[in-house]
Order: C-alpha cells, then sequence, then structure tokens
C-alpha cells in the first residue's frame, strides 16, 4: 500500500494539480493554488532533508501519537493548523502556477532519489519528529490527499 501512496506522489500529484485552472478557489484556507504548491514544494524539502529543521516543535511525550495519526487512515481536518506557518500565507515566489508545479514535482523526484540513495535515512519533521521513508510517504500523501480536496480534486484511498 505504501508503493501504492509514493506511485501517486512521484507520478500522479503534480498531473491532478496541473488539470486545475490556475484560479481554482479553495473550499476552506486562505492560501490560492499556487501558494499551497509552493507551501507543499517546501514540505517536500524538509521530506528529503534538503531542508533541515534541528527543531522539534511538539513536546516529545505526544510524537508516538503524532507518528500513530500518520500510520491511521484519518485525514487531515479541513483549516488544520500549522504552527510554523504564519496567519497570512507568504506571496509567491516563481512567476506562474506552472513554474510553481515544475519546482514541486523536482522537489518530488529528488525525496525519492534521496531514499533510494539512503534507505536508512531519517529526517526531522518539526511537527511530527524525526521520520523514516516510510512515514514521510504516509504523511506526505495524506498531507496532498487533504490539499486536492481543499481546491475540489476526490482522490480515493489507496
Amino acid at each position: 500500500m505504501n508503493a501504492d501512496k509514493a506511485h501517486f506522489l512521484q507520478h500522479q500529484f503534480v498531473k491532478l494539480l496541473r488539470d486545475l485552472p490556475s484560479d481554482t478557489k479553495p473550499a476552506w484556507g486562505k492560501m490560492t493554488l499556487q501558494q499551497m504548491v509552493e507551501h507543499f514544494t517546501d514540505t517536500m524539502r524538509v521530506a528529503s532533508g534538503r531542508q533541515v529543521h534541528t527543531t522539534i516543535v511538539t513536546p516529545e511525550e505526544h510524537l508516538p501519537k503524532m507518528q500513530d495519526f500518520i500510520r491511521s487512515d484519518k485525514p487531515f481536518r479541513e483549516n488544520t493548523k500549522n504552527p510554523l506557518l504564519p496567519e497570512i500565507p507568504a506571496p509567491v515566489r516563481n512567476a506562474t502556477l506552472r513554474k510553481a508545479l515544475d519546482e514541486l514535482q523536482d522537489e518530488l523526484d529528488y525525496f525519492f532519489e534521496v531514499f533510494r540513495a539512503n534507505e536508512q535515512l531519517t529526517t526531522i519533521n518539526p511537527i511530527f519528529g524525526h521520520l523514516n521513508y516510510e512515514l514521510n510517504v504516509l504523511l506526505l500523501y495524506k498531507h496532498a490527499v487533504h490539499h486536492l480536496r481543499q481546491f475540489g480534486v476526490a482522490v480515493t484511498a489507496s
């Protein structure tokens, strides 16, 4: 099942986003489609270790419960707050949505290359703690489905 989620992330996620008009309005939240894509790209950089976090904001005693959530079928709730993000979304950094989507695909490809090269790698997620490949894929998939739902794309569970 994790292989299906990894395949979805690497080969289907960006394709689904490319099918959306750039002015698609979210069902909830303040981010535009391009802001969400760039936010997800930043998440990919953390998952691959390209952007290193050394601090975990979740108290250590809560991390097992947080990682159990990653393993569960429970979705992120609408308007889930990320304590590391500002109340107002960051301005876009790419000139177009297409460029933002290309950047996201590059980061997805990089993530899979990094973990292929070192299957024992763990990266630090500032909210969920130390994550190996499996936990990263589960979290990224859950996060991707959350944002796809936010922009009106239904994904059947895999």
